[in-house]
């Protein structure tokens, strides 16, 4: 039986895009970062470009959070975090405030969301085989389900087209490339959240609680990330990607999704690179998010 995260490079990929990507160790990752990854080495916590570093003096929810992500000291790579709760309207972020990393399999999301958007246009519903890949896809992270929604949605064109609809950025717009190298930014996937989990959205109700449906039921040893800022004991509502190049090289870790803690909901976002290990990858996720969510809400 095959393993579901193998990453396997389509045929219709030409010579020239291949000689670009190293076959990781099967069940580890898509494929690789283009270029060289980011050194690993220990590095300060980044603060939002232009912006003056949080103090001790914080008087907005914002600077309370950065100054709490900063009191965590260093970590390898870098990381970026946006978190937005849809209860009080309020949002932090920490890094990078343009800087992109590669999406590696959270790029499923956006994916399956511009089918169903495909399909609501077309007045149709998915077919069985259709929500059969969906399923293998978010689910399991299968990126030969994956490949197969990718070129039933036309691709590189479909995508920008649906993501024009969703409130993504162009930052995502006529990117070359294998799907899961796709370059995205912390606010992009905010932005791809509310599309998904809120009525502010191009996507119908159906639409919505068959995307969440799926999310809510990762399997096991894939529901890491995110889900850790929520309510102790909820149930993780993600989606992870990760990524090393198939050396002995650092990884991308990324996670997205929605929580609940003291009676609010929250979108959080966070994406890294340049992690030694996955599971290092995975510990500062948990950590920057948990820190963030728990000090915006209790922030007056």
């Amino acid at each position: 039986m095959k393993h579901r995260t193998a990453f396997v490079i389509p045929l219709l990929v030409g010579a020239a895009m291949a000689a670009h990507l190293l076959t990781p160790a099967p069940g580890l990752a898509e494929g690789a970062p283009p270029g060289p990854p980011p050194a690993s080495t220990p590095s300060a916590p980044d603060t939002l470009s232009g912006q003056e570093p949080a103090t001790a003096g914080a008087t907005t929810p914002e600077q309370a959070v950065r100054l709490a992500l900063d009191r965590l000291g260093v970590h390898h790579g870098r990381y970026a975090l946006a978190v937005e709760d849809l209860t009080s309207g309020r949002s932090a972020a920490y890094g990078s405030s343009t800087g992109t990393f590669t999406s590696a399999s959270i790029i499923k999301v956006d994916i399956l969301a511009a089918l169903l958007l495909q399909t609501q246009d077309r007045g149709g519903r998915l077919s069985s085989a259709q929500r059969q890949l969906a399923s293998d896809m978010i689910r399991v992270s299968d990126n030969d389900a994956a490949q197969k929604l990718w070129i039933d949605i036309g691709r590189r064109r479909g995508l920008d087209a649906a993501n024009a609809r969703l409130g993504l950025t162009p930052a995502h717009a006529g990117q070359s490339g294998p799907w899961g190298l796709t370059r995205t930014t912390a606010g992009d996937q905010i932005s791809l959240l509310k599309a998904v989990f809120t009525q502010d959205s191009p996507l119908d109700a159906a639409s919505r609680s068959y995307l969440r449906t799926l999310m809510s039921a990762i399997t096991d040893g894939q529901n890491w990330g995110v889900g850790a800022a929520g309510t102790p004991g909820d149930l993780p509502v993600l989606k992870n990607g990760w990524l090393p190049d198939g050396t002995p090289q650092p990884w991308v870790v990324n996670s997205m999704g929605i929580v609940e803690r003291a009676g609010h909901t929250l979108l959080v976002v966070v994406l890294t690179d340049g992690q030694p290990t996955r599971e290092a990858g995975i510990a500062l996720i948990e950590q920057a998010a948990a820190t963030a969510v728990e000090t915006l809400v209790r922030t007056p």
